[in-house]
């Protein structure tokens, strides 16, 4: 429930007089002068280039234009080179989105007959889609997401028009389901279909990724991951995934996000969802007044330019080979609300990704003109980087529409037309692209090898899906010959080749094992993970006895990879493996998660051989983070008899070495930390079958430090002789609600998603840096009163929650959600997770409500705090 996180439940149709993203009561101020806001003529595509500003060397190319294309909002090429187009010219017809679920959607395909770098063909491959957005060419047809349902579709006679028509599943963006109708919000759903270098299909706001086998029509796997982003999605060379939010340009997977989760006890991994650049400050080159919330404080900047991200989206990571050798690998994302596209450069190290803004104070496109909305980045044929711009002035969904921003849009005709659309090619000077650059319909096995081997990952990426779609012992053979020629080939190449073997299923043991002992890091990562999704049997065991033997010899980030894969291994050999790696490498974060994450169920035992490990000496004081996760996993498992065994173990330590306070840490990090000022922590005790002997001869220590760390310790167990806290008690006997709230908790379920899941995620331990965890949330099982405004009216600046400060824009819900839909969803999150809050009733939010309808402002925690 973040900026631009609204609800998608509108309770009536928007009118100029009041909007469904006001607040009640809220001044909406005019920050920039009328006579300093340039008018917003519809210009044409030429002119519309004039606004642009780039570096010295690019330019901007028409592709494609209205009215060969409407409402674009997402591209593909094909192997041909033929832009498929996906048109969401449903959205927003006008301010208050009437006929946005009519079905006036299509998927076009445009051609360019004549070579001169300009489409001139358009056809329609389907049409009567109900807001289409997203796309995938795979097995001779289209993957199309047309909420809630992902299609495949294909064009069996050649007339360029999709006649097989195949459900692939029926939840796929559920959020923009149009039987949803005013709950419907397109803002806030599953899109992107990315094929990644390991074969699956993974999408932006989505916990579902796809894979499919050979045949036509194919048969699909599907699997649960994580929920990344919001509008787009993308990969790198390794198959790191990259996207974002609104208000938070560019997040990644640093590591396979199957390994991080696989251990319930290890909160929050490091790696998963990780912020990778601090800064969010923007530097547009206009006045920005028209963006929802520009009469707030620190939304826009002295000069009337949009301060920071509000509509981040389209992250693309460059791996064409037309811009000059430094862009490549370098993120390129959208932010359509202040006209521009960013250039972030990425910097390594351990493992750990940096993104920075290329320009000191700039951006790597800047436009003037307001109708210049770029959406979506694509890597093209040609190795340029193409754009799809909506081209529009209204791009705000009716959910969000604020009476300010609706002025602003009538003030300049925004609102019209909405049938616009263009896609442009951004070149260099240096180099000329490759406009001959296709495939012929039916490539030949060496036609896909050639391009398997080339610098423009576009072609790579699409040689290897071909390769997967139709495996062949002739391809496979010459696959294996890529990735054993380490001299001659390079180690991309080699790494897509090896990806792509897996896809085949074709993968030999010599060819896995000559990848295992690859000098490069990234194949030598991937050799890994193959390894350890291998099915048992003697290929399996081979390479994991190879894989442990070269152990020690592993360098750089392949060792986070090596330190994934022994974990899901887990023979005893590879446990003393990793804990070599761990305690001979250096301490970071990602090295200690990627292994705990694998340990689920073993931490004592992996903690107990660690403390007793030669290499664990008194000189590996850096090392206590790893002890402290590792006890602290034991803590958080619930487990009474390993529990007591750890804290016996922790007596057996001498109290002048640091393994000691180590240990004791990770269970004092299990208390949660009191804020002054804010609602009392919620402590979860465990009851244990008797007090552990260790505690008890700890207790005695003459150690001060040791006894206040026990002191603590103790606050979280009960026993026979020790009774439990009150307010274990209370949760303990706690009923199970009664018919009417169970009701109200059932509904709540299904309006969090909507509300709330995309940025405290559906697990609800949120996003660093962005969201706030509800799980054990102070505020969320504190005061039903604290929490109804918040809800009501939003919530600003700095908030601390379990201990930890979070810089907060949470928009209000006054205006989306009723009284009841607002109560449905807090007894939600006050009952989930194991929690025992009371309900909350929909007359209470009904009488705050009443008690602040004047309020015009966000909430701060110091005023929430005066509130019982």
């Amino acid at each position: 429930m973040m900026r631009h996180v609204l609800s998608g439940l509108c309770l009536g149709i928007l009118t100029a007089v009041a909007q469904n993203g006001d607040k009640p009561g809220e001044a909406q101020r005019e920050v920039v002068a009328a006579d300093r806001i340039p008018p917003a003529p519809v210009l044409s595509p030429a002119d519309q280039i004039r606004t642009f500003r780039l570096p010295p060397g690019f330019s901007v190319e028409v592709v494609a234009a209205e009215p060969l294309v409407h409402s674009p909002v997402a591209v593909e090429f094909d192997p041909q080179g033929r832009l498929w187009v996906v048109e969401m010219i449903g959205y927003m017809p006008d301010q208050e989105a009437r006929g946005e679920a009519n079905p006036t959607g299509s998927i076009v395909i445009l051609t360019d007959t004549d070579g001169d770098g300009r489409m001139d063909t358009r056809t329609v491959f389907a049409d009567q889609l109900v807001m289409p957005r997203a796309i995938h060419l795979t097995h001779g047809g289209a993957l199309v997401a047309e909420p809630p349902k992902l299609w495949w579709m294909k064009d069996t006679n050649g007339d360029g028009k999709a006649d097989e028509k195949i459900l692939v599943a029926s939840d796929y963006a559920t959020q923009n389901d149009p039987a949803l109708g005013l709950k419907s919000n397109p803002e806030h759903a599953s899109n992107g279909l990315l094929r990644n270098l390991d074969n699956w299909i993974y999408s932006a706001d989505h916990t579902v990724r796809f894979r499919n086998t050979s045949g036509s029509p194919p048969t699909w796997i599907r699997e649960e991951t994580v929920t990344r982003g919001q509008w787009g999605i993308s990969h790198d060379d390794s198959g790191r995934l990259f996207y974002n939010s609104n208000s938070d340009q560019i997040r990644g997977d640093l590591l396979p996000t199957h390994y991080l989760t696989r251990n319930p006890n290890l909160k929050s991994p490091v790696g998963v969802n990780a912020q990778l650049a601090k800064s969010q400050q923007v530097w547009s080159a206009r006045v920005n007044p028209g963006v929802n919330r520009g009469y707030q404080p620190n939304t826009l900047t002295a000069e009337g330019k949009l301060a920071s991200f509000t509509a981040a989206c389209g992250p693309l990571v460059y791996r064409g080979n037309q811009f000059p050798e430094d862009f490549r690998g370098d993120v390129f994302l959208c932010e359509p609300s202040a006209n521009l596209i960013r250039r972030n450069t990425l910097t390594e190290q351990d493992g750990v990704i940096t993104a920075t803004n290329a320009y000191d104070s700039d951006e790597f496109l800047t436009s003037t003109d307001e109708r210049f909305r770029p959406v979506n980045l694509q890597n093209g044929p040609d190795g340029a980087l193409y754009v799809v711009d909506m081209a529009r002035g209204l791009i705000q969904h009716r959910i969000y529409l604020t009476s300010y921003l609706r002025k602003q849009i009538e003030s300049r005709g925004l609102q019209a037309p909405t049938d616009l659309g263009r896609i442009y090619r951004i070149v260099h000077s240096g180099k000329s692209p490759d406009r001959t650059a296709r495939l012929p319909e039916k490539p030949s096995t060496r036609d896909l090898m050639v391009r398997l081997s080339v610098a423009n990952g576009f072609w790579r990426d699409t040689a290897q899906r071909l390769l997967v779609e139709t495996p062949s012992s002739e391809s496979a053979e010459a696959l294996q010959q890529l990735v054993s020629q380490r001299d001659s080939t390079p180690a991309v190449v080699r790494l897509q080749a090896l990806w792509t073997l897996e896809g085949q299923g074709r993968l030999s043991l010599e060819t896995l094992l000559s990848a295992l002992d690859d000098p490069d890091s990234k194949v030598r990562s991937a050799a890994f993970r193959i390894t350890d999704s291998l099915p048992p049997g003697p290929v399996r065991e081979t390479a994991v006895e190879r894989m442990i033997q070269r152990a020690p010899s592993v360098r750089g980030d392949a060792q986070i990879a090596l330190l994934c894969s022994l974990g899901t291994i887990g023979t005893p050999a590879a446990d003393a493996a990793m804990r070599f790696l761990l305690m001979t490498g250096p301490s970071t974060p990602l090295r200690q998660d990627a292994a705990i994450s694998g340990l689920k169920g073993r931490e004592l035992a992996f903690l107990t051989q660690l403390l007793s490990d030669a290499q664990c000496g008194p000189d590996k004081q850096d090392h206590a983070p790893l002890v402290s996760k590792l006890a602290r996993c034991i803590g958080a498992s619930g487990r009474p008899t390993e529990i007591a065994a750890a804290l016996n173990l922790a007596a057996k330590l001498k109290e002048n070495e640091w393994p000691l306070p180590a240990l004791l840490d990770g269970f004092v990090g299990l208390v949660p930390v009191a804020t002054k000022g804010a609602p009392a922590p919620r402590i979860k005790q465990t009851e244990l079958a008797a007090e552990p002997d260790g505690l008890a001869a700890l207790r005695r220590s003459t150690n001060t430090e040791i006894v206040g760390r026990v002191q603590k310790i103790t606050s979280l167990y009960f026993w026979p002789g020790k009774s439990a806290s009150a307010e274990t008690l209370a949760a303990a006997n706690v009923q199970a609600l009664p018919p009417i709230a169970k009701a109200s908790f059932d509904r709540g379920r299904e309006i969090y998603p909507t509300i709330c899941g995309a940025c405290h995620q559906p697990h609800g331990n949120g996003q660093e840096g962005l969201a706030p965890p509800l799980v054990d949330s102070e505020w969320v099982l504190g005061s039903e009163q604290r929490l109804i405004r918040v809800v009501l009216h939003g919530l600003r600046d700095a908030i601390t929650v379990k201990g930890v400060r979070y810089e907060l824009n949470m928009p209000a819900l006054a205006e989306a959600l009723d009284d009841a839909q607002i109560a449905d969803s807090l007894t939600y999150i006050r009952r989930e997770w194991g929690h025992a809050a009371a309900p909350v009733l929909a007359e209470a939010v009904k009488t705050v409500r009443a008690l602040e309808s004047k309020r015009e402002d966000s909430w701060t925690q110091a005023e929430l705090q005066k509130i019982p």
